[in-house]
């Protein structure tokens, strides 16, 4: 059991996946790619026998190179959106995420080795929620608080190009 828990229903996709919230100097560690104009969330897909937190810890040290602990989750995000991989290009994607906030280790210091699905070398990036460049998931420019205990649940649909 170790395969990502990304199954075809339909003409669409199901993806389960994590995503980090690492923060520093009001700053959102995001992580992009030289073929989109637009950069995402640390994280990817749940494997199958994971659980979402040993899932996040897992993604981040892949994408970083340095292993983190979760503080706690802060959302759980329900997304229809339409794919740009090659692999689901115009396919419509229902995807369940779980967002957790990290705990930011002194010395932080990550290094970006990992690749995107078709093998584009990805990078990271601080990102103040007030740049200009478009991130996902959005809410990240507007709804992260760290004084906040709760667990914040949120749907975006681009059928509907909408959020609630």
């Amino acid at each position: 059991m170790n395969k990502d828990m990304c199954v075809p229903c339909d003409d669409g996709i199901l993806n389960v996946r994590v995503g980090a919230i690492i923060m520093k100097d009001g700053k959102i560690l995001m992580v992009g790619n030289e073929r989109n104009d637009y950069l995402y969330s640390v994280g990817g897909r749940i494997k199958m026998g994971e659980t979402a937190k040993e899932a996040i810890v897992r993604e981040v040290l892949e994408e970083t190179g340095v292993k983190i602990d979760v503080d706690r989750l802060g959302f759980v995000h329900e997304n229809y959106f339409y794919g740009d991989m090659p692999s689901n290009l115009g396919k419509l994607i229902y995807e369940i995420s779980f967002y957790f906030y990290m705990k930011m280790p002194d010395g932080f210091c990550p290094v970006s080795e990992s690749f995107t699905e078709d093998n584009v070398r990805e990078h990271l990036r601080w990102v103040s929620p007030s740049d200009s460049i478009t991130i996902y998931p959005s809410f990240f420019k507007t709804e992260l608080d760290m004084t906040s205990t709760g667990v914040r649940y949120l749907v975006n649909d681009e059928r509907k190009k909408g959020t609630t």
